[in-house]
């Protein structure tokens, strides 16, 4: 790796990581949650990123980028500062998964996969978020919003500046 480019993966990050590898019979096995490390701290994993874990963990960039592109929770490109999951199953199309995805796209200006310009938000729909009693729903960064409807959609989003 060049010298001029500033590393990705601060000490204290590799530090954690070696930590998490120790609870694991082989260091390969905290792959996915070293990739939450780094998502944690940067929202997304770049190239350069699997590049430095792949020199921790004693595996190829093409294993690292395997695992992280199987997980569809793991950001590989740029998202914004809120995530919305916007949860697509059966259950929350029955109750109204429609409008509420169509008032976001049109609210927010985005379609699936996109980030809003100003980098708010980011909207990708999950399969299943695992609330089907009070559908639908959508996870916007750790929170978890159930029995919505289109009508709450505004105040929602206004909670995450």
């Amino acid at each position: 790796m060049d010298t001029q480019t500033q590393r990705i993966l601060t000490d204290e990050m590799i530090a954690e990581i070696r930590e998490m590898y120790k609870h694991f019979p082989v260091k390969k096995a905290a792959c996915i949650e070293a990739l939450k490390l780094i998502q944690k701290h940067h929202r997304w994993v770049s190239d350069q990123a699997v590049q430095e874990l792949a020199e921790v963990l004693d595996m190829s960039p093409d294993e690292i980028d395997s695992v992280a592109t199987f997980y569809n929770l793991i950001f590989r490109k740029p998202v914004g500062r809120h995530v919305i999951l916007i949860c697509d199953s059966v259950s929350c199309w029955i109750m109204g998964y429609e409008q509420i995805a169509g008032y976001l796209k049109q609210k927010l200006g985005i379609e699936f996969g996109e980030t809003t310009p100003d980098g708010r938000f980011t909207l990708i729909p999950i399969c299943c978020l695992g609330t089907c009693d009070r559908a639908p729903a959508m996870f916007i960064d750790e929170d978890l919003h159930r029995d919505l409807t289109v009508e709450q959609i505004d105040a929602i989003l206004e909670r995450y500046p």
